[in-house]
């Protein structure tokens, strides 16, 4: 079984200015002459992971990494309330994209995604084609409203306990509205104090489906309030807004991955993206090998996961 690439660290990081008063922090690592490879962090809002980079043979890619618009060590955080988040979009981040591309000179490059990142993969995909020399995608998500439903009520057939504390977490008049939403408005407040303790229940739910996958742990930046709140904020902001996405408009939009090939990872056991997810966009995009991973859940970092997401960058540079 394939395991993970050795650590390495960035042979160079940086940040640009994308515009609308934000600047985002990209870090390069691997080969630098290397085949370009940029990787797409999930949450959203979750930062680039050192881990992530060892997905890739650093002898033949050059591995670029960003964090996402308000997260990681982008300016501004999304921790800081005065952060205007109407220009933190899916919109804005496909852009953002393209502006690395350019200013690293890419032509093509290998697309890489987990979770979010898949959904952002897949947007930037069928918006650039062109500069899409394959994708990779894992944890398969297309942030339908189906898709946040279920994380946020659905799921609470399988935790009826954890869901019970999420839910109490917001105000009494709204538990029996969309739970989103009502976190989204929870964590504008301007009182630091229920903004954290918003943050922290939204986290609290999240990590009750984590825990089922026996091979996953809790990210220790989860130990730090302002990583708390900076991603409770974006996520719920993404999500209220259902990625401003029209709700089929990615399977709607899978012809524009024609010749694109690709590689989808997922697990069989995964409670946060179930495997339907996966195995519709398989139908509609038939240029993809859809890699079904027994036992394993929606972490990466699972030992089936990380072998199937090593063997699919690998199969890239075998071409």
């Amino acid at each position: 079984m394939k395991r993970l690439y050795p650590e390495i660290e960035p042979y160079d990081h940086g940040m640009l200015e994308v515009g609308d008063g934000n600047s985002i922090y990209w870090a390069l690592s691997g080969n630098p002459k290397g085949t370009s490879a940029i990787v797409l962090h999930g949450g959203p809002g979750s930062g680039s992971s050192a881990n992530t980079r060892r997905f890739f043979d650093p002898q033949h890619y050059r591995i670029i990494q960003f964090d996402q618009r308000g997260c990681g060590m982008s300016q501004p955080n999304a921790a800081d309330p005065r952060t205007d988040m109407s220009v933190n979009t899916t919109w804005h981040l496909v852009r953002d994209m393209e502006r690395l591309r350019i200013f690293f000179g890419v032509e093509r490059w290998l697309v890489f995604g987990h979770s979010w990142g898949c959904t952002l993969a897949l947007v930037y995909a069928q918006q650039h084609a062109e500069r899409v020399a394959g994708l990779v995608v894992a944890g398969i998500t297309m942030t339908r409203q189906s898709e946040i439903d279920w994380l946020y009520h659905g799921m609470a057939v399988l935790f009826p306990q954890e869901w019970s504390r999420f839910r109490a977490g917001v105000p009494e008049e709204e538990r029996n509205g969309h739970l989103v939403t009502a976190y989204y408005r929870l964590l504008q407040n301007p009182d630091p104090d229920l903004r954290l303790k918003a943050a922290t229940s939204w986290h609290d739910w999240e990590g009750a489906s984590i825990l089922v996958d026996p091979d996953a742990t809790l990210p220790r930046r989860w130990a730090d309030p302002g990583y708390l709140l900076m991603r409770a904020r974006i996520i719920a902001h993404y999500f209220h807004h259902r990625g401003w996405l029209t709700d089929s408009q990615i399977l709607d939009d899978a012809r524009r991955l024609a010749g694109i090939r690709g590689v989808m990872v997922h697990g069989r056991m995964d409670l946060e993206a179930p495997l339907v997810t996966a195995w519709e966009l398989s139908q509609a995009w038939p240029e993809a090998r859809l890699v079904v991973v027994p036992r394993s859940a929606h972490s990466p970092s699972s030992a089936g996961m990380t072998a199937a997401i090593v063997d699919a960058t690998d199969s890239f540079r075998n071409g």
